[in-house]
């Protein structure tokens, strides 16, 4: 089994009705300089919406709603030239939070129109199927990357929406 992790993409509308999505910039480790969500690796006998409200705390500073978490998918990452970054992911949108975004030691959050994600500045599987969980779909994929431990070789022709 692949080691288990999760993401969530924070959504808000504004008073302008326009629909925004806090990403960080990853400051290090994994996908550093990479714009992500907040999330990370699963604790021993934690579930996967315990741990999101877990690292949306620690990544952004936001207290999420457990009951207002989203699930929208599951996605499975392999790396065969680097075993060790293979994971699975689940996929939450929230709508519902208190506090305000901050830095942490992980990341730097921004806001960014729903049409103007940095796709290209993301990992590249998120071009793939993160426009259509931001429009409201579901995902269940799984990716392959290359020798470059960044590009996906495989995968990108699943099922998403």
């Amino acid at each position: 089994m692949l080691p288990q992790v999760c993401v969530c993409y924070l959504l808000r509308t504004d008073a302008d009705g326009i629909t925004r999505v806090l990403l960080g910039r990853k400051k290090l480790g994994l996908g550093e300089g990479k714009y992500v969500g907040p999330g990370g690796k699963l604790e021993p006998g934690e579930t996967a919406v315990q741990a999101i409200a877990r690292e949306v705390l620690e990544e952004v500073g936001l207290t999420v709603d457990p009951a207002s978490l989203e699930e929208r998918g599951l996605l499975s990452y392999h790396f065969p030239h680097r075993e060790a970054w293979s994971q699975e992911s689940t996929v939450f949108v929230c709508r519902a939070w208190s506090g305000e975004p901050t830095a942490s030691d992980e990341l730097d959050p921004e806001w960014f129109e729903i049409g103007d994600v940095p796709l290209g500045l993301m990992w590249d599987d998120a071009r793939f199927w993160l426009p259509g969980v931001l429009a409201g779909g579901t995902v269940r994929r799984s990716f392959t990357f290359g020798a470059d431990l960044s590009s996906v070789v495989a995968g990108a022709d699943g099922d998403s929406g």
